[in-house]
């Protein structure tokens, strides 16, 4: 297949590495390959004599013009390519595999291509695996990907419509179940209200979390599809109706006790007759004992191997003061070499917010890795977000320059000031918004842009300076929900 590649004078260098023998390249005669228009390009292969037929012609993803009818001059097919020129010989592997945008550029459509097929990928495995256990219809254990089980704390202690809305953001977030969390002084009543408002507002499985057999004995009669959690102290109470009911529990070790412990009762747990049997071995947090405990799971994935595996990823988590992102993954891959089915996380405080779609990625990364019998990389899906695989090329320090200087005085927009912030996505079960109040209007948006294009379509700005720093306090604001982050204007990011 014949491919070319236009380029600018700036960038030849990098295209050329990057392009190697895949493609023939045309260097136009302006030095930002970006600005390459419809006619420069036309004009460039007829002065070089290249007006040959080439299959595909790859323009700068960042190309603004309309080609369509250079194109049809040409009978070839002219795309975007990536917006950075490194990135070419990546994208020209998927020449006649895929069909490249005009609209679209190259690298934007490979990720969401690559990410499509993977999480695909992810599907089939999980249509075809041989679970251990089905919780109603979602598979736990055996070669099925690791669920995700998300503890909403205190939850017989909340409001009913701040319950409905917590769950929905859970589901929304990616939680494959819902665990409700019982308070010290909760009631069956209690109980049975929130298990209600649960199946109000979500078809997942639903687990009540409590030692107390008064309150485990209500949430079985109102239909809880899962008791976390059971030991000795109330095997003996609860054991009979597990059974007879047919519900899935999470077994643990006796208070302060070990892998023996944890033997006994999955032991006593199956002689009661309970046939969804899950076991914590309980991971111990960072510095109270993490490494016996990981030898503790080991050591019963080894003696089970038919009992799914329960991991309380939040026991690290909460305790470290560490961005969750790279934990919560270095934890789903220990957890998925010991044999894990089910990952447990309360996203309790902020600086765990996120948790639940980061353990749900990084267990569709995890199987993935298992069926190519790989490291978890290059797989389509990722969770890198602080940073980059691949470092864009940076400009060379210039010989003549201007120093920055910051304006000392500041005048007040005439149109009027504009106060920002922002509405995380707790408050919704979507996405979060930017929030911009003018005193004739507040405009509600999620990206910098569409605020600020719409602040001067309604002419609210009408200065420069005003113009530069809103734009510069938006796209803070924009970052801070991606990144769920706080906002506060003028303060350092």
């Amino acid at each position: 297949m014949d491919i070319l590649v236009a380029t600018g004078k700036l960038a030849q260098g990098t295209v050329r590495k990057a392009v190697g023998a895949k493609a023939h390249i045309i260097v136009l005669d302006i030095d930002i390959a970006a600005f390459i228009t419809p006619r420069r390009l036309l004009e460039t292969l007829e002065k070089q004599c290249l007006q040959k037929h080439y299959d595909i012609i790859f323009v700068p993803g960042l190309a603004s013009g309309d080609f369509s009818k250079v194109a049809q001059e040409l009978g070839s097919e002219i795309c975007l390519g990536p917006k950075h020129a490194y990135d070419l010989g990546y994208v020209l592997d998927f020449v006649g595999k895929i069909e490249f945008s005009t609209k679209v550029p190259a690298c934007e459509l490979l990720a969401d291509v690559r990410r499509k097929l993977a999480l695909e990928k992810v599907e089939q495995i999980e249509t075809s695996c041989n679970p251990l256990v089905y919780i109603k219809d979602l598979k736990i254990g055996g070669n099925s990907r690791m669920k995700v089980l998300a503890e909403i704390v205190d939850a017989t202690g909340m409001e009913s419509n701040v319950l409905e809305k917590k769950i929905l953001v859970f589901v929304s977030r990616g939680a494959d179940m819902i665990d409700l969390g019982a308070s010290l002084n909760a009631t069956p009543d209690d109980v049975e209200r929130i298990i209600r408002i649960a199946r109000k507002v979500t078809t997942l499985p639903i687990s009540i979390d409590t030692l107390d057999p008064a309150l485990l004995i209500r949430a079985i009669e109102t239909g809880v599809d899962l008791v976390l959690s059971l030991n000795n102290s109330n095997l003996d109470e609860i054991g009979p109706l597990v059974a007879s009911a047919g519900v899935a529990v999470v077994v643990i070790p006796d208070s302060c006790e070990g892998l023996d412990s944890l033997v006994k009762n999955v032991k006593k747990a199956k002689e009661l007759g309970i046939q969804k049997i899950i076991a914590d071995p309980v991971l111990d947090p960072i510095g109270h004992g993490i490494a016996s405990s990981i030898v503790r799971y080991h050591e019963f994935h080894k003696l089970f191997p038919e009992i799914p595996v329960f991991f309380g990823a939040g026991n690290v988590t909460e305790l470290l003061d560490v961005d969750s992102l790279g934990v919560n993954a270095t934890l789903c891959g220990i957890a998925g070499d010991l044999g894990a089915s089910i990952l447990f996380t309360p996203e309790y405080s902020n600086k765990t917010q996120g948790s639940i779609k980061e353990l749900k990625v990084a267990s569709q990364m995890m199987i993935l890795s298992t069926e190519r019998q790989s490291s978890p990389k290059d797989l389509g899906i990722d969770l890198m977000i602080l940073k980059e695989k691949r470092r864009r090329t940076d400009v060379n320090f210039p010989t003549k320059y201007i120093e920055a200087k910051e304006r000392k005085m500041w005048k007040t927009d005439p149109a009027g000031s504009v106060r920002i912030g922002i509405i995380p996505d707790e408050e919704r079960t979507d996405e979060g918004l930017i929030v911009a109040e003018h005193e004739n209007s507040t405009i509600l948006g999620t990206t910098a842009r569409a605020v600020l294009d719409t602040l001067m379509d309604m002419k609210l700005v009408s200065t420069l300076e005003h113009a530069g720093y809103l734009g510069r306090e938006l796209k803070k604001a924009e970052i801070a929900l991606k990144f769920n982050r706080s906002y506060a204007q003028d303060d350092e990011f």
